[in-house]
């Protein structure tokens, strides 16, 4: 189900809870959300839709991949970057690692291990940014 965007910072500034198994509907309407604003958005998490769950979408080009208590396992390659949000008006800087490897767990509860790099990874940080509840 297509959802409305949160624009309320104090609660997009709250930490996340980890997702469960019941959760799994939250990543499907993630899904349709985001397709519903594919035009300017290529990613989101859980508390976009109003909802405080570590659970993310990420635009792959041909895809998108919803990812459940998504975890940076590793990070380099530092640099500056200026982002925008639909939570948000306007472009921030923020700091993004060129190559990251994230841990996670697919619609089937069966944990993955990913390796991304450049806009992807870009993406990946930043929705992994609004479970922590850090805001661009």
């Amino acid at each position: 189900m297509v959802k409305p965007i949160m624009k309320d910072m104090m609660f997009l500034a709250q930490k996340s809870e980890p997702a469960t198994q019941a959760d799994l509907q939250i990543g499907r309407d993630l899904q349709d959300t985001l397709e519903a604003h594919r035009e300017g958005c290529v990613g989101m998490a859980a508390n976009m839709i109003g909802v405080r769950k570590r659970i993310i979408i990420v635009n792959m080009g041909p895809f998108d991949v919803v990812m459940f208590n998504p975890v940076i396992v590793s990070k380099r390659g530092p640099y500056d970057a200026e982002e925008g949000c639909l939570s948000l008006s306007g472009v921030r800087p923020c700091k993004r690692y060129q190559h990251i490897e994230v841990e996670y767990y697919d619609f089937n509860w069966k944990k993955q291990r990913i390796k991304l790099e450049g806009w992807t990874a870009e993406i990946c940080q930043h929705e992994v940014d609004h479970c922590d509840g850090i805001i661009i």
